[in-house]
């Protein structure tokens, strides 16, 4: 019996176009791989100016004598003398809080054989919590007055030295707005390289918001962001474009 020719030609040529078909397949994954490499990454950055919207201010005195009572007396008179300047200056009396007392005597310190100096020191905060920062500043700017008057500064205590600390509060109240803005900048960005490498910009293939970061206004070396009383808000985001 023949077999009749057309079915191994039948044959060849289904098996030619499952062979012609899987290759489109593999070819058409690696360009559609490909096109998943294509990709931009930029950066959108969004800034704002803000003013410090509360001081806090500790107020470290000190008073020393060889009798209790005489460095008591004197850490009362020191007290009212500061209590006398905030009013003066404008510093409401209830923002102003009495706080850490302490009490050191000469004679209980063991170490201290050779004591020079008077016996007891006697060492009070006045920690001012004010959402008046302009008012802050300008009163700590004529601590000399205290000075002055007799009372002495302690450069001690839980802020330590350098004055008033002025916080921005209200970062929340900017976040949606400085996003927004950091990430249609990054588009911006992105559009620009898809034109200067001729082209498309596609979906957002990744995106990470930065982190909020408060600096001072004035960014010379060493400038401490906590005793500006104006700062600068900054973000950056970061954000990958598909290319086509």
């Amino acid at each position: 019996m023949t077999v009749p020719a057309e079915r191994p030609i039948a044959g060849f040529l289904i098996l030619a176009a499952g062979v012609a078909a899987a290759g489109w397949l593999v070819g058409s994954g690696f360009a559609r791989g490909r096109a998943a490499d294509r990709y931009v990454e930029v950066k959108g950055l969004a800034e704002r100016g803000v003013t410090a919207d509360l001081a806090l201010w500790p107020l470290r005195f000190a008073a020393s004598a060889d009798d209790l009572s005489a460095a008591q007396a004197e850490i009362t008179r020191s007290t009212q003398k500061i209590s006398e300047f905030f009013a003066r200056h404008g510093i409401d009396a209830k923002s102003a809080e009495l706080q850490n007392l302490q009490v050191s005597d000469a004679n209980t310190n063991r170490y201290n054989t050779s004591r020079v100096g008077p016996r007891f020191i006697i060492e009070q905060t006045i920690m001012v919590r004010s959402d008046k920062p302009d008012v802050v500043m300008a009163a700590s700017q004529k601590v000399s007055e205290l000075v002055s008057s007799g009372v002495v500064l302690s450069s001690s205590g839980e802020f330590g030295v350098g004055g008033p600390t002025f916080v921005f509060t209200k970062l929340n109240e900017l976040k949606p707005a400085m996003i927004a803005e950091a990430t249609a900048n990054a588009r911006e960005a992105a559009e620009q390289f898809a034109r200067d490498s001729r082209t498309s910009l596609g979906a957002i293939r990744h995106a990470s918001q930065g982190v909020f970061v408060i600096m001072p206004r004035d960014q010379a070396p060493g400038a401490n962001e906590s005793g500006q009383l104006h700062k600068t808000v900054r973000v950056v985001s970061t954000v990958q474009y598909f290319l086509r």
